[in-house]
């Protein structure tokens, strides 16, 4: 029994000696925290914070020593950046990848306002990579993410014309071009707020590139597709809110070749878009929300309807009438631009319909009913049952004899 006992004891101390070598192995040193994020997050700050306040060294000072042609470059920007009036430049971090020994590309939101006229952010994402030396980041690389668009500041000094509602940013043209499209965007605004009475406070922000090309790299996209598009108009929403500011961008060469009336009629046509753009949703069919955009613009012209929509006449007295209204794929820029107008004249006529066998208060309210169902299917469906007491086959089949009777 002593035995047994005087082992219990050595067992016992085994075990406390034991759990003092694990105790001692737990209180090592922690490794150091990775603070990547956080300093990259920072030094990105600075940067937002030296473009606000114009100072041009502090901008470039995060920019590695050995990167000479990202330093001019980004020199330029900031030069070209001089008369443009902002109130916000924010680098959002969205993620950080780590692409190899002190190197990461950190995924940035660009988040800018133009003073006085954006109540929400413009958003384009880009990478910025950068390198780690001597325990300092520095940038070593911006670009547009996979997809992205090339800044209109990217492409040359941004030339500034303010209007009353609005203002103009373009690079490579006058200043009394800018000016006049200036003006003819203010009217826009004055016509869009008559008709859409939902805006309190409409303003636009419009940008003009200096050519066909530069247009395309500002949306992204082959610029081939918007050769004869005058004008489009980008910005995003969710949920009844803007995330993503509005930008009227004009096609310089498109435009130009308008009279004042065409003019008027592309920018009302857009700034239309503006104005609805939290009321228009993925619910939202393009043959309402081009027509409607296309009813404001035409809403105080005395031009008759052959004279507004002459691609559709064309169609309907060589081919018979349109069995059904336009689907989103007649109104792709890189379809048949005949096809194409015609699209836009069915969806105006639609909308004109509307208004001239009830009321325009009708028209307003079918759009915001359509573009607030939950989902595409059933949407048009229960909008035309609430205001018109109709269906879609009884709705088209009016469409079909207006349209006849309209080109008549």
């Amino acid at each position: 029994m002593a035995a047994h006992g005087g082992g219990t004891r050595h067992g016992r101390r085994a075990v406390l000696a034991l759990g003092g070598l694990l105790a001692a192995s737990c209180a090592l040193p922690a490794a150091p925290a990775d603070t990547a994020a956080r300093d990259v997050r920072r030094l990105l700050d600075r940067r937002a914070a030296a473009l606000l306040a114009r100072d041009r060294a502090a901008f470039l000072a995060v920019l590695a020593p050995e990167a000479p042609g990202l330093r001019s470059a980004q020199g330029e920007e900031f030069d070209h950046l001089a008369g443009v009036p902002l109130t916000e430049w924010h680098y959002r971090l969205t993620g950080l990848d780590r692409t190899g020994d002190g190197t990461v590309t950190a995924r940035v939101e660009l988040r800018h306002r133009v003073a006085g006229y954006d109540a929400t952010p413009a958003v384009s994402a880009r990478r910025v990579d950068l390198r780690r030396r001597d325990g300092q980041w520095h940038v070593t690389g911006d670009r547009p993410a996979h997809g992205g668009t090339r800044e209109l500041w990217q492409q040359g000094p941004v030339a500034v014309a303010r209007g009353r509602r609005c203002v103009v940013l373009g690079t490579g043209h006058g200043a009394e071009r800018l000016r006049r499209i200036a003006e003819t965007a203010d009217a826009a605004v004055d016509a869009v707020a008559r008709a859409w009475t939902r805006e309190s406070d409409l303003r636009t922000v419009l940008l003009v590139p200096s050519s066909l090309s530069a247009m395309g790299a500002l949306l992204g996209e082959p610029a081939a597709g918007y050769r004869g598009i005058a004008a489009v108009t980008t910005g995003a929403s969710e949920g009844g809110r803007r995330t993503s500011a509005d930008r009227v961008i004009v096609n310089p060469e498109a435009y130009e070749v308008l009279g004042a009336v065409g003019r008027q009629v592309v920018l009302t046509h857009e700034t239309t878009h503006v104005a609805t753009r939290t009321a228009t949703t993925a619910a939202t069919p393009m043959w309402l929300s081009e027509g409607f955009a296309d009813w404001v613009a035409y809403r105080d012209s005395d031009r008759t309807p052959a004279q507004i929509a002459p691609e559709l006449r064309r169609t309907v007295r060589r081919e018979g009438l349109p069995d059904a209204l336009p689907a989103d794929g007649d109104f792709r820029f890189a379809g048949d631009a005949d096809r194409l107008a015609g699209a836009y004249e069915g969806g105006w006529l639609a909308c004109r319909m509307i208004v001239e066998r009830t009321d325009e208060a009708t028209l307003l309210a079918l759009y915001e009913s359509v573009g607030a169902h939950p989902r595409r299917e059933g949407a048009v469906t229960a909008a035309l049952r609430r205001h018109l007491d109709t269906t879609p086959e009884e709705f088209t089949a009016r469409w079909r004899a207006y349209v006849r009777d309209a080109l008549a």
